[in-house]
């Protein structure tokens, strides 16, 4: 069976989570490192925003400060995203890969089998729903919200019929980086306090028809589900969905040291985080 490297990070700044995966997705370009499967958590609880959002326009940022969280762009789409209680994953892979679909969305499917297996480790029974029907897409998003769990992907993992996690993909010399949240718990009230939203009534809206779409592993599961058991349970998830072992193991001096290099260019400055 072939051997993917499996990473479990420190809890790290917002700027450096991004800053390593995109160190892992340039050193795998290069024939550096080996197809990688990454789990993380943030310090502090941070919010980021896709690639294409308008900072100023969309968040808000003076309450993103007065709660002590931190704050970067992805180099991934889709929309805000507040990582606090939950596991985040990445997986970087040559979009060569013989396991690798050239279709974008079916890409996404593969990879995302890792995912349903790991909530089906849990005990849960998820499923995963193609949005190939207007109808479809339409059960699983709210129009004008800037929360990335409401904003529909080309197949949604689903359990009880809500979203169970939110997940974006980037492709970037020849590589793919897809990476997501999976919420073990979800503070709604504080997620909707940083976005901007045109009156309280369009919030109070968004939030009710956030809540009736989108779900967190212990909203549905019969009993507590850790950090640690999250990862355990995505790990064997990860393996099975991709058929492939995952071998544990650290970051190299080169991506850390890369890392640092893309925080201090990058997802560390204004100049990247404010850029629309």
């Amino acid at each position: 069976m072939e051997k993917w490297r499996f990473i479990v990070t420190e809890p790290m700044s917002p700027a450096m989570n991004m800053a390593v995966d995109e160190a892992i997705l340039q050193l795998h370009g290069e024939g550096k490192v080996p197809p990688t499967v990454r789990f993380y958590t943030w310090d502090p609880a941070t919010l980021s925003i896709g690639y294409f959002q308008k900072a100023v326009k969309e968040i808000n940022l003076e309450e993103v400060h007065r709660q002590g969280l931190g704050f970067v762009r992805r180099p991934t789409g889709g929309r805000a995203v507040l990582h606090d209680k939950e596991l985040t994953y990445s997986v970087i892979v040559s979009e060569e890969h013989p396991k690798m679909p050239s279709s974008v969305t079916e890409a996404y499917k593969i990879i995302s089998m890792g995912l349903l297996h790991g909530f089906q480790n849990l005990g849960l029974s998820a499923e995963m729903v193609s949005l190939a029907s207007e109808e479809e897409k339409e059960k699983y998003t709210s129009p004008g919200s800037s929360a990335c769990f409401d904003s529909p992907s080309w197949y949604e993992l689903v359990v009880e019929g809500k979203k169970v996690a939110g997940s974006a993909q980037t492709r970037q010399k020849g590589v793919i980086l897809q990476h997501g949240s999976i919420l073990l718990d979800m503070d709604v009230e504080l997620l909707f306090s940083l976005l901007n939203f045109p009156s309280e009534r369009v919030k109070q809206r968004m939030m009710e028809s956030f809540r009736q779409k989108a779900v967190t592993i212990n909203e549905v599961s019969t009993r507590p589900i850790g950090l640690q058991e999250a990862i355990k349970a995505f790990g064997r998830g990860f393996a099975s969905g991709l058929d492939v072992e995952l071998v544990a193991s650290d970051l190299t001096a080169e991506e850390r040291e890369l890392a640092h290099e893309l925080v201090q260019t990058r997802y560390g400055t204004e100049e990247w985080n404010m850029r629309r």
